[in-house]
């Protein structure tokens, strides 16, 4: 499918109107339950605890093409959202076969809409990462199958043993090397934040252990040498790949000054993987700063070729006007229509 020239938002969440009691289904843990209030609201309960409180855009595609339309702003609506699903159901602490279970009903879900209304969605299906070979079959079946553009991933893995694998993990790198061989693209996105314990008020874990997770995932990517060994990996990052733009100068310095610690397993200057001599960042980050200064810098840090633009629609922390961010720096306009649309296309392998 070729989108007409409009706004590409790559960062936006879709759920099912409704899916089974899946702590009924499988028989243990926290998993999420939607309580729907009225026909426009519902309540995502996560065990027995409130979650959030969701409004119909989330699950109802109509709704969602009306306010696309109406997001104006100086380049108009959007044109196009790429669809993924809420993080908090990745659910890779669960049982793998359970995660492979869900993710395919989530799967099928974003794959029907995307059917549904080809000119206006892509899709980005999710995997049971704790498993590799679960998903690296699911990969397959995302892409060969149901069509969608790649998967949405999560900045690391919890698994239901305890033991936590970063995105250097050679589990983690067998899917995304699956992911290089269908040319499938992989948007990593935050979830399951260090720190949660230990920054309880002030929505600390969201505001600060967020973009910690973006530029933990970030790190493990580079000094594992992840894109050494997956060179043609199509991989970006969410929420204008959190605090690393801002602490490169730091993790550089800790590189050359430690290289007993930090270059054990890839030699290259984390810097190197950034814009430099008119080419741009070997990954993508999306646009998602809420600072015109920040996005500034992340535009030259990477290139306008590897910033696309992102909303995090339809949740609180995103961006109200899709590319409002974008149209304030006053950019030439072919920059800007990278930004708004060209880099998501690459991206997505269109």
């Amino acid at each position: 499918m070729t989108f007409a020239p409009h706004k590409i938002d790559l960062h936006t969440h879709i759920l099912p109107r409704e899916w089974p009691d899946l702590r009924e289904r499988y028989g243990y843990g926290e998993w999420v339950r939607l309580e729907h209030i009225d026909p426009c609201t519902a309540r995502m309960i996560k065990g027995e605890q409130r979650f959030r409180e969701i409004g119909h855009n989330c699950w109802d595609p109509r709704v969602r093409i009306e306010e696309m339309d109406a997001a104006g702003g100086g380049g108009g609506g959007v044109g196009v959202q790429v669809l993924s699903t809420v993080p908090v159901m990745f659910s890779y602490w669960a049982k793998p076969r359970d995660t492979l279970d869900l993710a395919q009903r989530l799967n099928d879900h974003i794959a029907g809409v995307v059917r549904e209304f080809p000119s206006r969605f892509a899709g980005l299906g999710t995997v049971p990462m704790q498993d590799a070979g679960l998903a690296v079959r699911e990969v397959e079946r995302c892409v060969g199958e149901l069509g969608l553009s790649g998967v949405q991933i999560g900045s690391h893995i919890e698994r239901e043993c305890g033991v936590d694998l970063n995105l250097d993990a050679p589990e983690v790198l067998e899917v995304l090397r699956e992911c290089e061989r269908l040319n499938a693209c992989v948007f990593v996105h935050p979830w399951d934040m260090m720190g949660t314990g230990q920054m309880c008020k002030y929505w600390l874990p969201w505001l600060v252990g967020m973009p910690a997770e973006s530029a933990r995932a970030i790190c493990s990517v580079i000094f594992g040498g992840v894109l050494e060994k997956l060179p043609r990996l199509r991989i970006g990052f969410a929420h204008g790949g959190g605090s690393f733009p801002g602490t490169i100068g730091r993790i550089e310095h800790g590189f050359r000054v430690r290289p007993d610690l930090c270059a054990v397993d890839n030699g290259v200057n984390p810097r190197e993987y950034l814009a430099k001599g008119g080419k741009p960042a070997r990954f993508y980050v999306d646009s998602l700063v809420h600072d015109a200064g920040a996005l500034r810098g992340i535009v030259e840090m990477f290139g306008a070729e590897r910033v696309m633009l992102g909303s995090d629609y339809p949740f609180p922390l995103g961006e109200e006007r899709p590319g409002e961010l974008i149209d304030s720096l006053g950019l030439e306009a072919s920059v800007r229509e990278r930004l708004l649309r060209g880099t998501a296309l690459e991206f997505l392998g269109r």
